[in-house]
């Protein structure tokens, strides 16, 4: 079973999705570091310890089969802008999360983001055969929640008090789903949107 969440390697003409490894902590500090990266999540990271801290709980949640996570890099150039990562993996049921998605500042709003959905997506309902693909938000990033409906996804409905923060506030939180009757549509439509890129 442990073979199953291995993060396979993803890849397109823009990105490619690598496995994550410890190995990218100065990477990932050098892409991640900013602030407003981490304005609405309950557990922002600051520094290179908490990047660190990062990583390991994802590599712990691989472990543990409810993760795949990855590094964001350009296919071009091997230069790291980012993570990304399945959770919450429940393949008897045959769903999986996308999430803990952030970008370096300065490839926000390119292509980027949308070909790695596209690839985590046809990952899987094409080698997953899952039968939902799920995203969650912070009720108040409205960046984060206008490129999940960019994407296709259709919204699901608001989780009040869903998650405590670092500083003890409650969040509320939004669901977003792509089902597999839908995935044609959402892969054309995210196919259009890089091919006019």
């Amino acid at each position: 079973m442990a073979d199953v969440f291995e993060s396979p390697t993803l890849e397109g003409l823009i990105v490619r999705l690598e496995p994550l490894k410890l190995s990218h902590l100065d990477s990932l500090c050098d892409a991640g570091l900013y602030p407003d990266l981490w304005t609405h999540n309950a557990w922002p990271v600051r520094d290179r310890a908490g990047m660190a801290a990062y990583i390991r709980k994802a590599l712990e949640g691989q472990q543990a089969g409810q993760m795949m996570p990855f590094v964001t890099t350009l296919a071009q150039t091997g230069e790291v802008v980012g993570s990304t990562r399945f959770g919450n993996m429940d393949l008897f049921h045959k769903r999986v999360e996308i999430g803990w998605t952030w970008i370096t500042p300065a490839w926000q709003r390119t292509a980027v983001n949308t070909e790695a959905k596209l690839l985590m997506l046809q990952y899987a309902f094409d080698e997953l055969y899952c039968n939902r693909v799920e995203w969650k938000t912070d009720a108040l990033n409205e960046q984060s929640r206008n490129a999940i409906l960019r994407l296709g996804a259709k919204y699901e409905g608001l989780h009040r008090a869903h998650m405590v923060r670092e500083d003890g506030s409650l969040r509320d939180t939004v669901y977003y789903s792509v089902l597999r009757d839908e995935w044609p549509d959402v892969q054309k439509r995210l196919q259009d949107k890089l091919s006019h890129s």
